[in-house]
């Protein structure tokens, strides 16, 4: 039997002590950080209840010491995140799977660094691109440029999800179904794909909930608009735009309006958080190759 002489129990006081400061550090962190969440979730809480009623979702965004609601600038954000995350996810997920099936090594690693450049590109050089490509052209703000904004921030964060989740399907798959006779692009429809579902639509709703808060973006392309008007070629009111410019007024109707709208798309957020882990796995279970 080993003894244990007193220059290991000195190293393996050592290490405990070593061990014991970097939970005590990281139990810290993490109550930091839950407090600062926290906080921050509470605060959009108790003010964004406070201005919450039916006029919100049925009324028209107000004049100045008017009352009013919030329902141009939500469906102004749900039509052009709709249409932003039809263009872009098709794009993001074909790219994806190229990089994953058959991009050659470097011509991968080029496409993935463009990737993750414009990935980490603030969204504020989207918008300016979008407005000088489209809006300045044009002469006009509208909502189809703000959607094209949209559309390019869906692009990169798409392809990496797609990536990331292609590659995560075992290759002996691939090869089974190779092996039955199935050619490459009917492999990836039948087989790779639906063992992907899941990450794949979870991948879909993060874009979504990442492009359905973005600002900047919007003030170069759709501008707003206070009435009502689902005319795609003109000046759109949506959220994101809606509560900066109301969060900076000094009405006090108008900063209630802009918590409402917050808390509006942190719910959004939210269920879109909730949908994806409740029903993104049963789909992928119930798909056959």
């Amino acid at each position: 039997m080993a003894v244990m002489t007193d220059a290991t129990r000195s190293h393996l006081w050592r290490r405990r002590v070593t061990n014991w400061i970097a939970l005590a550090a990281s139990l810290v962190a993490t109550a930091i950080g839950l407090f600062v969440l926290g906080a921050i979730l509470w605060t959009l809480i108790s003010r964004g209840f406070d201005g919450w009623s039916t006029a919100i979702f049925t009324q028209m965004t107000p004049a100045p010491g008017s009352s009013g609601g919030l329902l141009n600038a939500i469906v102004g954000s749900a039509m052009m995140t709709g249409i932003g995350i039809a263009l872009g996810t098709p794009i993001g997920l074909l790219a994806g799977t190229y990089l994953a099936e058959y991009s050659t090594e470097k011509l991968g690693a080029v496409v993935r660094f463009i990737n993750d450049v414009l990935l980490s590109a603030p969204s504020i050089i989207v918008g300016l691109f979008v407005y000088a490509v489209l809006v300045v052209p044009a002469g006009h703000f509208s909502g189809i440029a703000g959607a094209l904004s949209l559309a390019i921030l869906t692009i990169p964060i798409t392809v990496r999800t797609a990536e990331d989740m292609l590659r995560s399907v075992p290759q002996d798959v691939r090869e089974a179904s190779v092996a039955l006779g199935a050619q490459p692009w009917r492999t990836i429809m039948r087989v790779v794909y639906p063992a992907a579902r899941s990450g794949l639509i979870t991948g879909s709703l993060l874009a979504v909930a990442r492009v359905s808060g973005e600002t900047a973006p919007l003030l170069f392309t759709a501008l707003n608009n206070q009435f009502w008007s689902v005319n795609m070629n003109g000046p759109m009111a949506n959220l994101p735009t809606v509560i900066f410019q109301f969060a900076m007024s000094p009405y006090e109707d108008w900063r209630a309006l802009a918590w409402s709208g917050a808390l509006i798309i942190t719910l959004f957020v939210l269920l879109l958080n909730v949908g994806a882990r409740l029903f993104a796995p049963s789909s992928s279970r119930g798909g056959r190759p």
